[in-house]
């Protein structure tokens, strides 16, 4: 096992290496000098004399080969020091810190939804195939996989926020702050966030279970007299979920990606709004510092998936 973790991190290593490689020198592809921007939203743009404009280069490391820029990152980020924001004229911890805790609080209320419902959706599909119950979750998970999410929060927010005035349209309260405001204004993002997962979750996990329950161990323990709440819960769900916790982890991924858009949709400070502003704000240093924190809890999750496989099938052995 020790040594399976340690081949995963070094994989995961040299992951984060080339994705803080793309990501840095992809942004420096993009038109436009973020200097430049950052000098006119003050409106001095056309009185600022050059030299003042090169020690603002200076001063956000912009004035050094690219090379070096690069290198001088990835030392600062060993120490979590992510650099001054351009566009907010702030460290990038103070934003990350401000802005995660609203994308993981939203995130993992939604992947507990999709995940629970979803499980619990194809189980029961499984066990009642052919029933109405069947013929009802098979054509929703179809809808929930291929809605487009930014779509779906357009329409709840027209529908229950302007016609009928049952949610806010916008924003972001924390529960401690206000638990009646915060309960309404995150029921249509969490909605839109687990809607993918949990139709997923139903749809592999239904064919697991479906594949599952024809195994020789399945039909002995039904030939046992065991109760069918014993059967299912006790061999044949476990050993339908290796897929579906694989799924799991990917889905993290689809939360940091599906945040962008339902925190646009909604105007949530979160970390997908935050990435959004930053890149047509040309802020390299945010942009940076956004995707390398996202690509760290991806592939953590990932590395916690192939951990938990051992203890879902004990058949599995780490080598």
């Amino acid at each position: 096992m020790t040594s399976f973790i340690i081949r995963r991190l070094i994989q995961a290593l040299f992951i984060l290496i080339l994705v803080t490689l793309i990501v840095f020198f992809v942004m420096r592809l993009l038109p436009g000098d973020p200097i430049l921007l950052y000098i006119s939203q003050s409106g001095d743009l056309q009185s600022m004399p050059p030299e003042q404009i090169d020690v603002l280069r200076a001063k956000f490391g912009l004035d050094k080969p690219i090379m070096e820029q690069y290198v001088n990152w990835v030392k600062n980020i060993t120490r979590l020091d992510f650099g001054i924001s351009i566009y907010w004229h702030i460290p990038v911890s103070e934003l990350l810190k401000e802005r995660i805790p609203v994308t993981l609080y939203l995130g993992v209320i939604a992947m507990i939804i999709g995940t629970v419902f979803g499980l619990l959706a194809g189980i029961i599909s499984a066990i009642r195939r052919g029933s109405w119950i069947d013929k009802t979750v098979l054509p929703l998970t179809y809808l929930g996989i291929c809605i487009p999410i930014f779509w779906l929060g357009i329409l709840m927010i027209y529908f229950f926020g302007l016609q009928l005035r049952w949610l806010p349209l916008a924003g972001f309260t924390w529960p401690t702050d206000n638990f009646v405001l915060s309960l309404k204004q995150i029921i249509m993002p969490v909605i839109c966030l687990s809607v993918f997962s949990l139709a997923a979750n139903a749809r592999q996990m239904r064919s697991s279970m479906l594949e599952v329950v024809r195994q020789d161990y399945i039909r002995t323990a039904w030939s046992k007299g065991l109760k069918e709440r014993s059967v299912i819960l006790r061999h044949a769900m476990k050993n339908s979920l290796i897929p579906v916790v694989t799924l799991m982890g990917i889905g993290l991924g689809h939360v940091f990606g599906g945040s962008v858009l339902v925190e646009q949709v909604f105007a949530i400070p979160g970390m997908g709004r935050l990435a959004v502003q930053a890149i047509f704000g040309q802020d390299y240093i945010v942009v940076q510092a956004v995707t390398f924190v996202t690509a760290v809890t991806i592939l953590l999750a990932n590395l916690l998936v192939d951990i938990s496989y051992g203890f879902l099938d004990p058949r599995i052995r780490y080598s």
